[in-house]
């Protein structure tokens, strides 16, 4: 499904009963709009992993502006801050009140933001492996030095310096990385991952690349104005949003809730699907 909003159309798809009956009534689930990482990327890897969260919510995956199967746009726009207003433009063409908010990685950085400036319209914000501010970049690049093999740390390379400008280049940096992304890391499983994914480089090095938006963005000032009850999910030996960036986010959301979730890196999904799933389901309660 595509939704013509601002000045696009982004597609999403829904996953779940929104009414589900209850006895005598119809009962009205939550709706949890899930917001996938990147840039660059797509919603396809949320895909079936968190169909079990169907259980509880109503689930809207969708693809941010000028990724996936949404409309590519001018890539000028293709930035944190349209990303952040294209999240509230949908959530207001779909006719919803306060939502539950799922954002990993880049998705978490969007969902912060999201509701620091609409604070009305998120209920619950889970926040999975992500960072508030771009010194994220500085400590990766530390990380790969240490752990990454020499050719981990060529693509990184590639990677801050905008050079990932081809699908290939970017499939095949996900498939040197994969062993840093998640502990479990299984080829068989990671390629099928790369294959449905509509990768977009553009997206991504327009973030990453010398004087990209991920370069200098803080939203640490704004983290005060969410009012959404918060869960963050961080992985130990996660190398490009080590834990010490959510345990910051935890600091400065008051009343938040952190898990770290100590045989998981980037991907946690993969690497302790089922204990990441029971913590959400636990955390959101209607």
């Amino acid at each position: 499904m595509r939704a013509s909003i601002r000045d696009t159309e982004i597609f999403f798809d829904i996953e779940g009963l929104g009414l589900v009956p209850d006895g005598p009534r119809l009962r009205e689930r939550p709706v949890a709009m899930i917001l996938h990482g990147g840039p660059g990327g797509d919603h396809s890897g949320f895909k079936p992993g968190f169909s079990p969260l169907a259980e509880r919510m109503q689930l809207v995956y969708l693809d941010h502006r000028g990724q996936g199967r949404s409309a590519k746009g001018d890539p000028a726009r293709y930035t944190l801050d349209e990303n952040v207003e294209d999240l509230e433009a949908l959530r207001q063409h779909l006719g919803l009140g306060p939502v539950v908010s799922i954002g990993t990685s880049y998705g978490g950085m969007v969902a912060m933001a999201h509701a620091a400036r609409y604070p009305a319209s998120v209920s619950h914000l889970v926040l999975v492996v992500t960072a508030a501010h771009a010194g994220f970049n500085a400590r990766a690049q530390q990380i790969v030095a240490e752990r990454g093999t020499p050719e981990q740390q060529r693509v990184c390379r590639m990677l801050w310096e905008g050079e990932l400008d081809t699908v290939e280049k970017l499939k095949h940096f996900y498939a040197v990385m994969g062993p840093l992304y998640s502990t479990t890391h299984d080829d068989a499983r990671a390629r099928d991952g790369r294959a449905r994914t509509l990768h977009e480089p553009e997206a991504l090095n327009r973030a990453f690349r010398p004087g990209g938006f991920l370069r200098s963005f803080d939203l640490r000032p704004e983290l005060s104005n969410i009012t959404a009850r918060t869960l963050i999910l961080a992985g130990a030996h996660d190398w490009i949003c080590p834990p010490e960036f959510s345990e910051e986010i935890h600091r400065l959301i008051p009343g938040s809730d952190l898990r770290i979730f100590r045989n998981s890196s980037h991907s946690i999904r993969a690497d302790e699907p089922d204990a990441m799933l029971d913590v959400i389901r636990g955390f959101i309660v209607y």
